[in-house]
């Protein structure tokens, strides 16, 4: 039967659109739904290209990337690509060992082609507690795979040891957390299968929904190639937030469709489901969105990819579901009538029996409650960096870090640049940092040992090299007029040779040009000797000297972060330009650096974020609700939401990464605030049809399915993230959203009622109407009527009527009555309550005439 009325209604047009030939969005979901082969198809080949697309998708896994171009760390890094080679490195520590075998060991390793450095001694910096710490330097550059394939070899020679391995070369980061959130993804579709089965009424709707959001974000993770370069936060999380924050749009469409399908069949019911469904979500989706274009005038780059990914994922979800949907129900439509069960989620009359018999109680202590929350999400413990974050799962890096750091403590050194050209300078540039307290060493061709004790940037004469490098002294003399001439020093080719000095490693380099060129021989001894101490130097120079700029590593006695770090990274600048003059272009780049870097845009950028996200989502509810008051009221829920979400860590004293913060506050905004919506808009209208308490109760009994649905899935998606994820940014992202998510189910289900039932007036006084032009319908033949009508209606009508008539009337009255009013006592209040469904009493029944 239901086939055949769906076969017959394809060359019918849907029920009301007689009466409305413009009305768009029925022509538009007519096309959808009639054409549905053709979105298939388009669907079809969409989700080819992004499951090839989203494999080619580039990771940046740096933060620092992400920082402002006209911030210190950014400049430093990529003055630093330009002037320097940074070779591959890593630290391997061996537990269990005796010196005498690391030793043996060390020299292995040391003995490799592929190694061009590896300090080792007895000093505890190398060996402490039965535990040796090999610090390796590879004879390529840090990009090079040879590097990472030489490390692999060394962890295998060193496979019958327990190792722990610490380097920055490869994405051993990245796949770690790659891994986890495939973890994380499968856990979260059980979470959603599950709340989706619970929610349902029918079975066959299941699939429906996960089709629709498995294309969503199939496309989303395809299209990203289109962005060239995403971040690693962006790459993790976007799709379980997309599913979080939008499935809601597949639920709201499928609902719309079971509600419209219990008088019309597939077909029709599809049609005028999608046509109400459209301007619906997409007024839904605007909340979400306002919150996330926050995030994109952050000053931090990390905010303005997420936002872009997230905002693109939420609109290719909206295009699945007003696209895909539609067809997907037709197929399923025949199999969804006939797995129909029982609802799972039960009616809480109970929670808005609560809300009313506190309405006078809850909102003050709200009010008391949120002031503290400010108070002391303001202390809220943000950190810059990882080193003071702690998460609940740790990856292989991160566990040979905390060892590494616990034997040998750590290591926080940051890299000075400054204008080349003078190794006096910057011998004096060293020493005036070696008095510090806060310098424990540093890494300088200054102070570098070469050979016998003389460092890299000694200044000797030709018969100190004679005597060093085992030199006839007439060769000598000869080498260092060639240097001379070379260099342009004709004044010490008139003055005599004897005083003329030359830096050590200028001296050797210049040494084995001439004897690749030809101009010098040498016996092999020397030969090796000189080969040897060339490649040295030369990996020493290309790594602290470049074209323009000189860099040394200063390591300090201070952590990574905190004010007297930060302090003391200004004074570094001080001290330098003491030496180089006020307007030299001195950076100090570093971890600490960048950290501190990051405080900085914090401070700008919190305070952009609250404003932008508060502002948007204030726009959206003004026209939702065409009232002042009300969105005002909403937002100090939500935003009463994440301060007490924040006040939970400085409570408990837990660093949490700065940037968890603004995004959590800008989705929290966003998304959260929709559940506010739903009962807002539900208890507006029902609170003029029946008594507010009885209202309050519908309301709610209205609103908990849709909460609990999306908000358990948001919820859990957070909490899971939170709890598996090993990446302080990530896992942070994870646990605020969690926690944030169920703080706002709580206050929207046990504080924004009694708000709305004492704030009732204020809402009234504040709204405004927005003047919408009406039109004259007319129209002959068979058709439907669904709204509030003014006109005339000459012909037989069949249905339920609410309506004050005059003029003549003749009709059976199968239910109800007529009742005769009197002229003068009609008023617009006495029609709106004869025509309210919910009031009018005797004087409405079905009528058939």
């Amino acid at each position: 039967m239901e086939e055949q009325k769906s076969r017959r209604s394809q060359q019918q047009t849907p029920p009301g659109k007689e009466e409305n030939n413009n009305s768009v969005m029925i022509k538009v979901a007519t096309f959808i739904v009639d054409r549905r082969n053709l979105f298939f198809l388009i669907f079809g080949i969409a989700a080819i290209f992004c499951a090839i697309a989203s494999n080619l998708v580039k990771v940046e896994n740096a933060l620092s990337a992400y920082l402002p171009g006209t911030f210190e760390t950014r400049i430093g890094l990529d003055l630093m690509a330009e002037e320097f080679v940074t070779y591959g490195s890593a630290k391997v520590m061996v537990s269990n060992i005796v010196y005498e075998d690391a030793e043996r060991l060390a020299d292995e390793i040391r003995a490799r082609e592929d190694v061009s450095m590896l300090p080792f001694d007895k000093t505890t910096d190398c060996y402490n507690n039965f535990s040796a710490l090999f610090s390796i330097t590879f004879t390529y550059e840090e990009t090079d795979e040879r590097a990472l394939a030489a490390l692999d070899e060394i962890k295998e020679m060193l496979s019958d040891y327990d190792i722990f391995v610490s380097t920055s070369m490869g994405d051993a980061a990245a796949e770690t957390i790659a891994s986890e959130m495939q973890t994380v993804s499968v856990l979260v579709v059980v979470v959603v299968l599950t709340v989706l089965i619970l929610t349902s009424q029918t079975y066959a709707e299941v699939p429906v929904l996960l089709i629709t959001f498995g294309a969503a974000a199939l496309m989303s993770a395809g299209t990203n190639f289109l962005l060239g370069t995403i971040s690693f936060v962006s790459d993790s999380v976007t799709i379980v937030l997309q599913l979080a924050l939008s499935i809601d749009y597949a639920v709201i469409f499928c609902n719309r469709y079971k509600e419209e399908h219990q008088t019309l069949p597939t077909r029709e019911a599809d049609i005028v489901a999608l046509s109400k469904s459209i301007p619906e979500i997409s007024s839904s989706s605007l909340t979400t969105v306002g919150g996330l274009i926050a995030m994109m005038f952050m000053q931090f780059g990390v905010g303005r990819d997420m936002a872009i990914c997230l905002i693109k994922a939420i609109a290719l979800s909206l295009l699945a579901v007003f696209l895909l949907m539609p067809g997907l129900i037709m197929i399923f439509g025949p199999l969804m009538d006939k797995t129909k069960h029982k609802s799972f989620i039960p009616k809480i009359p109970f929670v808005g029996k609560f809300d009313y018999l506190t309405r006078f109680i809850i909102p003050p202590a709200f009010a008391v409650l949120i002031v503290g929350a400010y108070m002391f999400q303001k202390d809220c413990p943000f950190v810059y960096g990882y080193s003071m974050i702690e998460t609940p799962i740790q990856n292989e890096t991160q566990i040979a870090d905390a060892l590494i750091s616990e034997t040998f403590g750590d290591s926080n050194f940051v890299a000075v640049i400054f204008p080349s050209g003078s190794y006096e300078t910057e011998s004096r540039l060293v020493s005036s940092y070696l008095a510090r307290p806060e310098v424990k060493s540093i890494q300088s061709l200054t102070n570098i040992e070469a050979m016998d004790g003389y460092c890299l940037a000694d200044k000797l004469t030709a018969r100190e090299v004679s005597e060093l490098l085992g030199l006839d002294y007439e060769v000598a003399e000869l080498l260092y007029m060639a240097y001379a001439v070379n260099d342009e020093n004709y004044a010490k080719l008139v003055n005599g040779l004897s005083s003329y000095r030359v830096p050590l490693i200028d001296m050797v380099m210049f040494l084995y040009e001439e004897v690749e060129e030809g101009y010098v021989t040498l016996d092999d001894d020397m030969m090796e000797t000189l080969a040897d101490a060339y490649e040295q130097m030369n990996i020493a120079k290309r790594q602290l000297s470049g074209e323009n700029y000189g860099r040394m590593l200063v390591y300090l006695n201070l952590p990574q972060e905190g004010a007297e770090t930060f302090s003391f990274l200004d004074e570094m600048h001080d001290i330098a330009r003491e030496h180089y003059g006020k307007e030299a272009n001195i950076l100090v780049i570093g971890e600490a650096t960048s950290q501190y870097d990051l405080k900085k845009t914090f401070s700008v950028d919190n305070t952009v974020v609250s404003v932008i996200s508060i502002l948007a989502v204030l726009v959206v509810l003004l026209f939702t609700f065409q009232s002042a008051g009300m969105p005002i009221l909403l937002i100090i829920v939500i935003e009463g939401a994440i301060w007490i979400n924040f006040a939970f860590p400085a409570v408990e004293h837990n660093n949490i990464f700065f940037m968890t913060y603004l995004i959590v506050s800008s989705i929290q905004m966003g998304a959260n605030i929709d559940y506010a919506i739903v009962i807002s808009g539900r208890f507006m209208e029902l609170k003029d049809q029946m008594p507010k308490k009885d209202a309050i109760i519908e309301t709610m009994n209205f609103a908990f399915p849709t909460i609990i649905t999306s908000g358990s899935m948001l919820a859990l998606a957070g909490i899971l993230i939170g709890q598996l994820s090993s990446d302080g940014a990530i896992c942070g992202i994870g646990q605020c959203l969690g926690r944030g998510t169920i703080i706002s189910i709580i206050l929207v289900m046990f504080v924004l009622p009694q708000i709305l039932l004492i704030g009732a007036k204020i809402i009234d006084k504040t709204s405004f109407q927005v003047s919408v032009p009406l039109s004259l319908e007319r129209d002959t033949g068979l058709m439907r009527v669904d709204g509030i009508i003014e006109g005339q209606i000459n012909g037989t009508i069949v249905g339920e009527v609410h309506a004050v008539v005059r003029g003549d009337l003749r009709a059976f009255v199968q239910s109800g009555n007529i009742e005769r009013l009197e002229e003068g006592n009609i008023t617009p209040q006495v029609v709106d309550r004869l025509t309210n469904p919910k009031t009018a009493g005797d004087a409405s029944g079905e009528v058939q005439s």
